[in-house]
């Protein structure tokens, strides 16, 4: 049984995974910030804007998630 504090290497399956989410999530915040920018109403320009927020959280906490596991990612292909 693996420790609460011990975290196992991932797999390249997983890397190019979360990889794809955080490309994701980067085009759906671009996308809202630049709709927002179109939008010519002040409640729809807020709400798309607390979307992007929202999106570039998500992509923050995938890129911290992967920089916690940089130390023990696996050296060749799985």
């Amino acid at each position: 049984m693996i420790s609460n504090h011990q975290m196992e290497p991932l797999t390249f399956k997983e890397l190019d995974y979360i990889a794809d989410c955080i490309s994701n999530e980067a085009m759906l915040a671009k996308h809202c910030a630049a709709t927002a920018a179109a939008s010519k109403h002040p409640a729809i320009q807020q709400a798309l804007m607390g979307f992007a927020s929202r999106h570039g959280q998500h992509m923050d906490t995938l890129v911290n998630m992967l920089q916690a596991h940089s130390g023990i990612a696996p050296t060749q292909p799985q």
